[in-house]
């Protein structure tokens, strides 16, 4: 049967002289894995540049439950992304989510919720010209609500210490040897309460963001079995400055 569903592109591999499997995470079905066939072909419909990590589709696509590996009817980008493929520190910062939501995002099932954050995400990082400074910090802390590990901000504007391990805002320094302390956990508290808006304004050095940004991946490996090492993190870094 076929469906109409809205996707995003999380992974593609190359399969055989001219194909590839794409795991695509889809509005409808969540995470699934598709076959296409003829992609590296001179007159292709779908091409492998269509592909790119976090580019956006709207697809049709044959479901069957609890198959492997789906197929694909119909692909096309939409909208087609205007500045991310071509911009350095955009293209840097997508492939670096892409990883985390590769490594983050395993369940099978359909969650409309996540996938409305990450996509509208993707959309305005494509449009915006300036202020990406702390973007990608507020989209990891962001992502934890659909993961299930958002920190507990009840006490967070008036305390030293945020509890890693726990997930918490605390006022005395944790027994556990994971956890964020002055100025460190303000900036936390201050991105959690942040938009992608307004986060520009929040005025934070670049060894300040690096340690944060390093905080925040042993935050996720803490709450994500299996998350591991990062491996886009270091051109990142080197390009955010």
């Amino acid at each position: 049967m076929l469906h109409k569903t809205r996707a995003i592109v999380f992974k593609t591999t190359d399969y055989g002289e001219s194909s590839v499997i794409v795991q695509l995470f889809t509005e409808k079905f969540g995470l699934q894995s598709y076959i296409i066939n003829g992609v590296k072909k001179p007159k292709a419909r779908i091409t492998r540049n269509m592909l790119q990590p976090l580019h956006l589709l709207d697809v049709v696509v044959y479901h069957k439950a609890n198959s492997g590996i789906q197929r694909i009817a119909e692909l096309k980008n939409s909208p087609v992304l205007l500045s991310i493929p071509y911009d350095v520190v955009k293209s840097c910062i997508a492939i670096f989510l892409n990883e985390v939501l590769y490594k983050a995002v395993k369940q099978q099932g359909e969650d409309e919720n996540l996938f409305g954050f990450i996509f509208s995400s993707i959309e305005w990082l494509d449009h915006q010209n300036e202020g990406l400074a702390n973007f990608h910090l507020l989209f990891l802390i962001q992502l934890t609500r659909y993961l299930g590990f958002y920190p507990d901000t009840s006490f967070g504007a008036n305390v030293d210490y945020f509890d890693m391990k726990d997930g918490v805002f605390r006022r005395y320094k944790p027994d556990s040897v994971s956890y964020l302390s002055p100025p460190h956990t303000q900036y936390f508290y201050q991105l959690t309460a942040c938009s992608f808006e307004d986060c520009p304004q929040l005025k934070i050095s670049n060894d300040e963001r690096r340690y944060l940004l390093n905080k925040l991946l042993d935050y996720y490996a803490m709450h994500i079995e299996s998350f591991g090492s990062v491996r886009s993190l270091g051109v990142l870094e080197d390009v955010m400055g």
